[in-house]
């Protein structure tokens, strides 16, 4: 079990890295100037390559803490009502990254609605959502 949660972990926090670092990319693409297609081009790839590692990660971040939730029984019983909050929040990660990736299809279409100020504070979402997930499991308040 303990090699199961090292690994969900480690899947966890490169998950989140790349949810941190993609808006981030965002904000410049937000930003590039008319006509500077090579800057634009070059943000673009960044962000594209990202997504993708950054999905990848997802799955067995997910898939093993499904695991240690369905599998072994963690958050199981009665006092685990701490779980039920972290599955609402992991959702909320999930739903964030899919957002993501519609805003990245919106950039290579060129329908950005957003200006960069925006994508500052979307960027803040995932710090927020990662603070309350730690939150959860290690302080467990209900």
């Amino acid at each position: 079990m303990l090699w199961i949660k090292a690994f969900h972990i480690v899947f966890v926090a490169s998950w989140f890295a790349g949810l941190f670092y993609l808006p981030r990319i965002f904000v410049n693409l937000a930003m590039v100037p008319e006509g500077s297609e090579a800057e634009r081009d070059r943000l673009l790839l960044m962000a594209r390559k990202l997504m993708r590692f950054t999905t990848i990660l997802s799955v067995p971040a997910v898939a093993l803490g499904v695991w240690l939730w369905w599998g072994i029984g963690i958050g199981w019983g009665p006092g685990n009502a701490w779980m039920h909050a972290k599955l609402a929040v992991v959702l909320l990660v999930v739903g964030y990254h899919h957002v993501c990736g519609r805003l990245l299809r919106k950039f290579e279409r060129h329908e950005n609605t957003h200006n960069h100020v925006w994508y500052r504070w979307f960027n803040e979402a995932p710090v927020l959502m990662m603070v309350a997930v730690v939150i959860l499991v290690v302080v467990k308040p209900f």
